[in-house]
C-alpha cells in the first residue's frame, strides 16, 4: 500500500508529463510502477483519471473543460494551459488574475529540451529599496499600493502561446470572454474563499465581486462585464494593450491617485 505523500508525487509527476506532451508511458517513476499501484484504496470519493493524449487539472471544472476544448481543436499544452489560465481569471479571480505573475516550465518533445519562463512581476520604475528605506519603511504592507509590482501574467502568456503555440493569442481568450459576458454558476469551495470579509473597506473590489452588495453564494450566477470587456482588449489588440494602452494608463491614473509608485510600462 502507497502511502498518500508518495502517491500524490507520483500523481503531479504523471499529471505533468500527460498535460506536456501527452504521454502515453505514464510509468514515470521507477521508485513504484504504476500498474502496482492500489488506486481503489486511495481516495474513495474521487476516481483516477489516465490519458494517453493529454489531460487538463484545474480547480475549477469550466477552466479544465476550457483548456480540453484547446486540446481537442488541435491546440497544445501551451494553448490549454493559457486557455485555463484566462478561465480562472474570471471563474476564481481571487487566486487568478492577470494582474497577478507567471510561472512555466515546458517539456518541448520535439527539441527534447525543457524550457523555463520566469514572468514574475517586476518593481515599479522608481520604487526600489533605497527608495523605501528613505521613507523610514523596514515592511511594506500587503494591502499597501507601495506593495505592487508591475504585473507579468499577460506577457507571459504572450511570450509562450508566440514561441511555442498552434494557436493565436485571440483564440484563447474566447472562453473567459464568453464566462466574463454570459456568466457561470460559483462552485462551492470558491465560494467560500471568493473575497475576504474586510474587503468592504475597497470600493472597487466590492463593487466588482458583491455587485448586490453582498458576497455571493455557492450557485449565485456571476458575471463580470468589466473583465469580459478586458479580455477583448487583449484579444484584439494583444499583450500590449495592458502595459501600453488604455488598460495601462487607466492602472497609473489609479495608482498615482492612491499612493502608489509610476509602472516603468515596456518592460
Amino acid at each position: 500500500m502507497l502511502d498518500r505523500r508518495k502517491f500524490l508525487q507520483l500523481g503531479s509527476t504523471l499529471s505533468a508529463s500527460a498535460l506536456a506532451h501527452g504521454a502515453t508511458n505514464l510509468n514515470a517513476t521507477n521508485e513504484v510502477p504504476f500498474t502496482k499501484l492500489n488506486v481503489r484504496n486511495r481516495n474513495q470519493n474521487r476516481s483516477t483519471l489516465i490519458s494517453s493524449q493529454g489531460m487538463v487539472a484545474t480547480s475549477q471544472p469550466l477552466a479544465a473543460q476550457s483548456g480540453l476544448d484547446i486540446l481537442k481543436s488541435g491546440g497544445n499544452a501551451v494553448d490549454a494551459a493559457i486557455a485555463a489560465n484566462a478561465v480562472l481569471s474570471v471563474v476564481e479571480p481571487m487566486s487568478n488574475g492577470p494582474g497577478g505573475d507567471l510561472f512555466a516550465i515546458y517539456w518541448h518533445q520535439k527539441d527534447k529540451k525543457l524550457y523555463g519562463l520566469n514572468a514574475s512581476g517586476r518593481s515599479p520604475g522608481n520604487w526600489n529599496l533605497k527608495a523605501a528605506k528613505d521613507l523610514g519603511l523596514d515592511q511594506i504592507d500587503p494591502y499597501s499600493p507601495l506593495s505592487w509590482s508591475v504585473p507579468g501574467c499577460v506577457s507571459g502568456w504572450e511570450a509562450l502561446v508566440s514561441r511555442f503555440g498552434q494557436f493565436k493569442f485571440s483564440d484563447l481568450m474566447t472562453s473567459a470572454i464568453h464566462y466574463a459576458e454570459e456568466g457561470f454558476p460559483l462552485s462551492p469551495v470558491i465560494a467560500d474563499g471568493w473575497i475576504g470579509r474586510e474587503s468592504s473597506q475597497y470600493s472597487n473590489l466590492y463593487r466588482t465581486f458583491c455587485p448586490k452588495g453582498v458576497r455571493p453564494r455557492f450557485g449565485d450566477w456571476i458575471r463580470n462585464k468589466d473583465l469580459a470587456t478586458f479580455f477583448k482588449i487583449l484579444a484584439d489588440q494583444g499583450s500590449g494593450a495592458f502595459y501600453k494602452g488604455e488598460i495601462a494608463e487607466k492602472i497609473i491614473r489609479y495608482s498615482k491617485k492612491v499612493g502608489g509608485k509610476v509602472f516603468h510600462v515596456g518592460f
